[in-house]
């Protein structure tokens, strides 16, 4: 069938020189129905890559910026091929509404260019002339700036195949009949409408049925299951909710340098359960880790070919400055079949390999365990070192601090035969990638033999030995003496790999212990992991939320009364132990779900000081490496029993000094704050009425100079007269803040775009009456690092009774949100959903600069 060729070109006006688009990270076409179309620009000697979208007729368009400081400008597609925009910072992303048409190509160049060439493909070769001056009556794609700079102008030229009418999508045929309601759909929206219309139409969902759950159309993390699901993967059809947004995080040691490392790899029935909700869900008793500080690799293990983490890990997992790896398996006679499918030539493992580095760049996560658990052929065995360097390579250049690690299964002959060891057998897959991951089975003389082996020496750190939680077969430890094979693997240097730490809630029966088998677990292994402390910058912020709790909190207060798990909201994790004092005296810090500050939990400091313990107790909570600015402000809020004194200590170094492990620390105990001093009016004015109802807020302030941050602890003295004294103190949140960032968030809450809209049928949670149910998904643009979450709400604004009061639907761990089964008054009506960003630093944003869009619906006149 004949199509007709068009082409689009966008022009950019930067402030910088063109030649740095050339390093441009992502094109992304934000698609507000069912799909997200996402070009990845190549590099230098690729200026696009072809894929299958499609362009709207008219569309919205967004630009960001990538780097300091956060800037947007916006535009709008005026006619079929021309759209004017410009921005203010360095282009990242363009975000586009598509409606109809099929991308076949893409172009970045600098408008100063002569000409390019190009090839569609339709195979006809296109060279596209330009003035060099920008503006005049050039009506080919440019700009009218007739005074801008030349040099500081770019184009994306877009080539598309138009569908012919008879072509039209399903999709299409929807947006028609709604403009046939005189109806406007958000997809027909200006950037700045403040009005979105639908029409209620029960019709089956178009939205990926792997990507939202089936009943809810709630947002789910999955993986693939064959190689088929692999190599037809695209990025336009990926799962923008499971992409985790939280960076990884710099760390003291890095892991490069760090000599003995703790890999986990979680393995537990079958994976997928209730970290699958990427909004998190209701669950009583769920499974989640908080131990973060003792190791360094987290490794999401299921049995689908391949495994993506879902993106409540990556995000937990980065922010304690740990790399997540995901899992690629073949097993049994199908692992056969697809090895010899994909590792048969060059062409064919390198697609493999392109796909899986696509996956863990589009959803976040660093890198890959590599297990073949089949045999192979001769072809297939030889081309396995070859898969494995180019993957890493790839890998390396694409996601920076990444890893790929070779699971001990097959040997250089082929044959699926675990050696328990490094040895010759299985040294060529090692050397064709980061590192060795064992398996269970080995004993002493497996490590002294591996000592001695040349092929290991150098790189101790990059052999993980397995150590099964389960302790199935002839393993050494497992269980709770998992501890006996640490003690082994530490004494010879290697680095540990802990399988199925899971074991600790799976195989025990009382899910409501799991917080104390855990943290048993763990305080075993305690003597040989090695700790490591989180390098970012101030602001420092932690309420001790490890993702999970009995209820919601915020400010101390019930934000909802029921269990929920997303682990998304597990802030920075504070060390965990019991310790023993004189005298029978002791202190134990645990994580406790019954009362809370903001989440789920606090840190619950109890313990006995006993007669003859004159001094304070020095309780560590966190062990950090975190750069001091000259002044700071710390926020403590806690709740203390009665009998005892609380107080906070700084433990400082030399900040030229802190590369050695063994620096001198020196106390530093800040100055406390009266409330009216001018910082802590300035403080509360900024957070607002904290009300702590209970709780006590101390503020308090210190000034130094060339210092690194290396601990923060707690001091409890007794007051009173000498005796055994057993105490609690309850903290809520420790903010240490830079005193010079103490000032109001100018960013305004931009963009708001409802999408992705589903009408069901339901019932009203307390009754069995009929409702209609509104899902939607909501995307807007908010500078990520400024966000604790953001809180979503709805009101109606029309209908038989006065206008609602925001009601709660949720947190936003980034910058989208599904409603889901939202009980809606019946058609005709008008609601508005709204957006408030929550500060890391507890500053209110004002309301004017919430995000708010309000949606008309009308019954469906046409049945």
């Amino acid at each position: 069938m004949k199509t007709d060729f068009e082409e689009l070109r966008l022009w950019i006006s930067l402030l910088q020189s063109p030649s740095s688009l050339l390093s441009l990270s992502s094109v992304r076409i934000l698609h507000p129905l069912p799909v997200v179309h996402v070009i990845s620009l190549l590099g230098d000697d690729t200026a696009g890559e072809l894929f299958t979208g499609e362009l709207p007729t008219d569309a919205s368009i967004l630009m960001e910026g990538k780097n300091e400081p956060h800037t947007t400008a916006r535009g709008r597609i005026i006619q079929r091929r021309r759209v004017n925009l410009h921005t203010l910072s360095p282009l990242c992303c363009c975000s586009m509404i598509s409606c109809w048409g099929r991308i076949s190509e893409v172009k970045v160049f600098p408008v100063e260019c002569d000409e390019m060439s190009h090839t569609s493909v339709d195979g006809n070769k296109r060279t596209l002339r330009r003035k060099r001056k920008v503006g005049g009556d050039n009506n080919d794609g440019g700009g009218r700036r007739a005074k801008a700079e030349p040099s500081r102008y770019c184009a994306l030229l877009f080539t598309y195949f138009r569908y012919p009418t008879s072509e039209v999508s399903d999709q299409c045929c929807r947006q028609n009949d709604r403009d046939s309601n005189a109806l406007e759909s958000c997809l027909d929206q200006p950037m700045d409408s403040n009005s979105i219309h639908e029409v209620v139409k029960f019709i089956p969902s178009l939205l990926p049925a792997n990507h939202y759950d089936a009943d809810t159309t709630e947002p789910i993390s999955c993986g693939l299951q064959t190689l088929d699901e692999l190599l037809s993967w695209k990025r336009n059809e990926a799962n923008p909710f499971n992409a985790a947004v939280v960076p990884l995080a710099p760390r003291e040691p890095s892991l490069a340098s760090s000599s003995r490392r703790t890999l986990v790899s979680h393995d537990m029935m079958g994976g997928y359960l209730d970290d699958r909700f990427v909004q998190g869900t209701s669950s009583e008793a769920p499974y989640a880790f908080y131990h973060w500080q003792y190791i360094d690799i987290f490794n999401y293990f299921t049995h689908k070919m391949v495994t993506v983490p879902p993106a409540v890990w990556t995000s937990a997992a980065h922010k304690h400055g740990v790399v997540v790896l995901g899992t690629f398996i073949t097993e049994w006679t199908d692992g056969y079949t697809a090895c010899e499918a994909f590792l048969k030539e060059e062409e064919s493992y390198r697609a493999v390999a392109d796909k899986l580095v696509q996956i863990s760049h589009y959803y976040g996560f660093d890198g890959w365990l590599i297990n073949i658990e089949n045999p192979l052929s001769e072809v297939a065995v030889k081309n396995t070192p070859l898969f494995l360097r180019y993957l890493t390579d790839q890998m390396h250049e694409r996601v920076s601090g990444s890893l790929v690690l070779w699971y001990d299964s097959v040997i250089e002959t082929g044959r699926l035969n675990w050696q328990n060891e490094l040895n010759q057998s299985n040294k060529m897959f090692f050397d064709a990638c980061d590192g060795f991951f064992t398996n269970y089975n080995w004993t002493e003389q497996h490590l002294e033999g591996m000592k001695e082996y040349g092929g290991v020496q150098g790189r101790e750190a990059d052999v993980y030995i397995g150590v099964d939680v389960f302790g199935r077969g002839n393993v050494v430890g497992g269980m709770f003496e998992t501890n006996k094979a640490l003690d082994i693997i530490r004494k010879h240097n290697f680095s540990a790999a802990i399988f199925a730490p899971g074991w600790v809630y799976e195989c025990h029966a009382d899910k409501t212990e799991f917080r104390k088998n855990q943290d048993k677990f763990w305080a075993l292994l305690s003597d040989n992991l090695y700790v490591h402390r989180p390098a970012s910058s101030l602001p420092f912020i932690s309420s001790f939320c490890q993702g999970f709790g009995k209820a919601l909190y915020w400010r101390g207060k019930h934000e909802r009364d029921r269990s929920w798990f997303n682990l998304t909201a597990q802030e920075i994790q504070p060390m965990y132990y019991r310790t023993e004092l004189e005298d029978q005296g002791w202190l134990r810090s645990r994580g406790c779900p019954d009362d809370a500050w903001n989440g789920g939990c606090s840190l619950l400091l109890e313990g006995l000081i006993p007669l003859s313990h004159t001094s304070p107790v020095s309780a560590k909570i966190f062990s950090l490496h975190v750069p001091l600015p000259s002044k700071i402000l710390v926020s403590l809020i806690f709740k203390p029993s009665a009998g005892i004194t609380v107080s906070l200590e700084l433990k400082t170094a030399d900040a030229s000094l802190c590369d050695n492990q063994d620096v001198k620390l020196t106390s530093v105990r800040p100055e406390v704050l009266d409330e009216g001093h001018q910082l802590v009016s300035q403080f509360t004015q900024l957070c607002g009425n904290l009300n702590p109802d209970g709780w006590t807020m101390r503020c308090l302030q210190s000034e130094l100079r060339g210092c690194t941050l290396r601990e923060v602890c707690v001091s409890i003295q007794r007051r009173g007269e000498a005796q055994d004294t057993p105490f609690s103190c309850r903290l809520g949140q420790i903010m240490l803040l830079d005193v010079a960032s103490l000032q109001a968030p100018p960013e305004l809450v931009q963009g708001l775009c409802i999408y992705d809209v589903v009408w069901l049928r339901g019932t009203l949670p307390e009754s069995d009456s009929p409702c209609l149910h509104l899902n939607a998904t909501l995307r807007w643009d908010y500078p990520a690092k400024l966000v604790r979450h953001s809180r979503v709400y709805w009101r109606r604004l029309s209908g038989p009774d006065p206008p609602g009061q925001l009601v709660l639907l949720g947190r936003a761990y980034s910058n989208l949100f599904r409603v889901t089964e939202l009980a809606v008054p019946e058609p005709p009506s008008l609601l508005e959903l709204v957006v408030e960003p929550v500060m890391w630093k507890g500053f209110l944003v004002p309301e004017n600069q919430w995000g708010k869009r309000s949606l008309s619906y009308n019954p469906d006149v046409t049945k």
